[in-house]
């Protein structure tokens, strides 16, 4: 034993002693923690002469640019790595490789813009990443792919201003992300997808105006949601479809309504914060058997009759409702629940007007003028809101304050919106103007919104649109033009819209795409064609949008995959095609796209038949495939397609015969859940095609499972006996 004591303690001692060797001047080392600091030494790179056994460095306040490719690789035991306020700008390729071991890693407070798919190989062990403070205004894809083992990722106070699709991919572990204090405009509705652990997300302090319904139903395991901060209005029905969600933040925010079925789709919901925001009332809330907790103090609610059914609702569930009485006089300042319910009245005048003076007055220094909104308008000095929102307008209401960012008129009766009807705001950012019942756009109608980025035309009764139109506006981005009544497109209307980013023209009656429709939208990422008419894609109609990434096609009339069309698209990575009469696809259908395409919808066509070359090209970048609902009875060669995170084979008739079988081989290798089931013959019908044994009779079918598993039950065999006989013989010593 003491020769062993001894030979520890001496190799303790040449440890401690090397690490005091080799450790820089300029930092302290503590050789029993395995720890190195430098902090605030005006150090320009990493050290090269840090100890090999360290553990823990901390390379605070100092000087680094660059982390430069193998910058680690001398100290691969690093388990801590702090480089915050380090100025790093950038970070090379392969600069954590060698960091195999390292499971925190902070690079708060530094000047990054981009996070590139390499900047962080080599960190398979990391678990926290604090990438808080910087300027990342972009996420390359795939850039989180290596980090399987994290659970907390920080990007708060960044300038992200729009999350891709599977932005977040590879995070198999993750458990909170905390993007909070961006500007974030718009969510894609993929952006959560594949994050079937995360249980906390942080969206509070961005730029949403709307909640990204779509984008947060992914996260089906998500128990708590921050979203406070945001410029939202309004929270329309299933406004949030979260099956895990338990608590939920929509404070400080500038909700007018809440559907009393905004959250039917989270049955879980046990705390809701609507602090500080601008509701008079609130309806019972529908189906929330486990909802325990609801706060509306700093709202001006007006406890009349009409907050009467809230009041005996929440009584009746047992739900704490913190809420304080702005109106009527006779109640200011009381809590809800100490009010008798007889005692909750409404009167003949209008108990409103007590408080409006209080929101449509933009409060200035008492030297200016107060400058009011225009008449039953309301305006927030704090979000720069204008809101005329159901008012039964006829005219576009003039004199708002200049610095107005938002407008909010929807649910009024303009008809018409003539030329300069919005002038003095060349602050606005973002105009509302659905049902509106609008059926004419005069030339120069949004002239002088030199800053306007959204423009929302949905549901309205527009048949056609001048080029004339969109004069002066610039820096449009987002353009919602659907649900109208469009049956073809003005060829050039949008010229004037060199920076439109996402075009939405779903659902209007449109039954081309001509040549020149497109033309002046160079730089459209996203088209939405959904939910028309259209029989025909010119070969040309798409070569003016070259740089689309999102093409839906969906709920049309096609009859076949318009592959001409898509010649040009480089960057095309979602193709929606579902629900058209498209009954056959044909060798190289998809050969123009092969090498952009990520996610391919061909679900509820009808489709009976798919040519063995019709996915050629396709394959290692593919992410989703979705063929549900469908007539075929076979699918081509699908080994090709190495990245899949989603296929959905549901609802397919597949006649499970041995003609399946490199299929189901192709399947078994699949670690997701396809949905494939058998529909004939009769006996397997609605069995899954991953689980019969039907297969196992087929030539061709591999035997090593089988010799795999007889050898193990031989195996099993020989020690059942080895036991039985040890066990024989124990007994036998015994008597």
């Amino acid at each position: 034993m003491w020769p062993s004591c001894s030979f520890l303690l001496m190799s303790a001692l040449l440890i401690k002693r090397l690490v005091a060797e080799r450790c820089p001047r300029i930092c302290l080392c503590d050789s029993i923690k395995y720890q190195v600091m430098c902090l605030n030494r005006n150090i320009t790179e990493i050290p090269n002469n840090i100890p090999q056994v360290t553990q823990r460095l901390d390379l605070r306040g100092n000087d680094i640019k660059i982390i430069p490719a193998g910058a680690f690789f001398p100290i691969p035991y690093l388990t801590h790595l702090n480089l915050q306020k380090c100025k790093i700008e950038s970070i090379e390729e392969g600069a954590f490789r060698g960091l195999g071991r390292l499971l925190y890693l902070n690079l708060a407070s530094n000047n990054i813009a981009f996070i590139y798919q390499e900047s962080l190989d080599g960190l398979s062990s990391l678990q926290q990443l604090i990438l808080e403070n910087n300027r990342i205004e972009e996420i390359k894809p795939g850039a989180f792919g290596q980090l399987g083992f994290l659970s907390f990722l920080n990007l708060a106070r960044n300038a992200l201003v729009y999350l891709p699709d599977m932005v977040f991919q590879g995070l198999q572990s993750i458990k909170w992300i905390n993007l909070s204090h961006n500007s974030l405009h718009v969510l894609a509705s993929e952006a959560f997808g594949g994050l079937p652990t995360l249980r906390r997300l942080s969206l509070d302090h961005n730029e949403l105006q709307f909640l990204p319904t779509e984008a947060l139903s992914k996260l089906s395991g998500t128990n708590r949601l921050d979203i406070g901060h945001n410029p939202i209005t309004y929270i329309v029905e299933e406004g949030i479809e979260m099956a895990s969600l338990k608590q939920l933040f929509l404070d400080n925010m500038f909700l007018q309504d809440v559907s009393h079925r905004a959250f039917v789709r989270s049955p879980l919901l046990h705390t809701l914060d609507l602090t500080n925001n601008q509701l008079f009332v609130l309806q019972p809330l529908t189906d929330m058997a486990h909802l325990k907790k609801i706060n509306l103090t700093g709202n001006p609610v007006l406890c009349t009759c009409r907050m009467r059914p809230f009041k005996e609702w929440a009584a009746k569930g047992r739900i704490h409702a913190d809420v304080i009485c702005a109106a009527p006089a006779a109640f200011k300042g009381e809590q809800l629940e100490s009010l008798r319910t007889s005692a909750m009245k409404c009167s003949s005048h209008v108990i409103q007007e007590e408080l409006l003076p209080s929101l449509a007055t933009v409060t200035r220094k008492p030297e200016e003028d107060a400058v009011l909104c225009p008449k039953g308008c309301t305006c927030s000095p704090d979000y720069q809101h204008g809101n005329c929102d159901n008012r039964n307008l006829q005219h576009i209401p003039k004199g708002f304050p200049s610095n107005t960012q938002l407008l909010d008129l929807r649910y009024n009766q303009f008809h018409s919106i003539p030329k300069g009807s919005f002038p003095g705001l060349k602050n606005l950012t973002s105009l509302h103007l659905q049902n509106c019942k609008i059926v004419i756009l005069q030339p120069g109608a949004f002239q002088d919104l030199k800053n306007l980025v959204y423009l929302y035309l949905s549901n309205n009764d527009i048949s056609s649109i001048d080029a004339d139109v969109f004069k002066g506006i610039p820096q449009l981005a987002y353009l919602y033009l659907d649900h109208n009544r469009f049956n073809q497109m003005t060829k050039g209307a949008f010229t004037f819209l060199p920076n439109l980013f996402s075009l939405h023209l779903q659902y209007n009656s449109i039954s081309q795409l001509s040549d020149d429709d497109l033309v002046g939208i160079g730089n459209t990422r996203w088209l939405y064609l959904s939910g028309n008419r259209i029989v025909h894609v010119s070969p040309k109609a798409l070569s003016h949008v070259k740089l689309l990434e999102k093409l839906h096609l969906d709920e049309n009339s096609l009859q076949e995959v318009p592959t001409k069309s898509l010649r040009g698209l480089l960057m095309l990575s979602e193709l929606k095609l579902s629900k058209n009469p498209i009954k056959y696809i044909g060798d190289g259908a998809f050969l123009p796209v092969a090498r952009s395409l990520q996610h391919l919808y061909l679900d509820n066509m009808g489709l009976e038949q798919i040519s063995t070359g019709a996915f050629s090209g396709l394959g290692p970048k593919i992410k989703s495939l979705y063929l549900e609902k469908n007539k075929i009875h076979n699918l081509p060669d699908l080994s090709s397609f190495t990245a899949l995170d989603v296929i959905n084979l549901s609802n397919i008739p597949f006649h499970c015969d041995c003609q399946l079988l490199p299929l189901r081989k192709w399947l078994d290798k699949l670690n997701l859940r396809v949905g494939a089931t058998c529909s004939s013959p009769a006996e397997m019908r609605g069995k899954k095609l991953k689980l019969i044994s039907t297969f196992q009779r087929c030539p061709g079918w591999s035997t090593k499972k089988v010799k795999r598993l007889s050898s193990t039950k031989a195996k099993v065999g020989r020690d059942d006996n080895k036991r039985s006989r040890k066990k024989k013989t124990g007994e036998a010593r015994k008597h």
